[in-house]
């Protein structure tokens, strides 16, 4: 799962107490000091906060990941157009 530090502590929160069973791909969610966006379908207990269209892994490929060690990232409100 592709994971970023943030040192903006408004942005720190706690994991969920109970993790869900599925979160959908391409969800954007905090734990912690950390920001992820989930790759896949799968059980996790970080707070969502929103989810992106963007596909940031490609199983098929060599390089796994679209964003790699050392990319900078900005999280941008979508526009209405936008769809999931």
């Amino acid at each position: 799962m592709p994971f970023w530090v943030t040192h903006q502590k408004r942005l720190h929160v706690p994991r969920k107490t109970t993790p869900r069973l599925k979160v959908p791909i391409g969800s954007v969610a905090l734990a912690e000091n950390q920001t992820a966006v989930y790759p896949s379908v799968t059980p996790g207990g970080w707070q969502i906060i929103g989810r992106t269209p963007v596909q940031l892994v490609d199983w098929g490929s060599e390089n796994l990941a679209l964003i790699a060690m050392g990319d900078s990232v900005r999280f941008e409100a979508p526009s209405q157009e936008m769809n999931f």
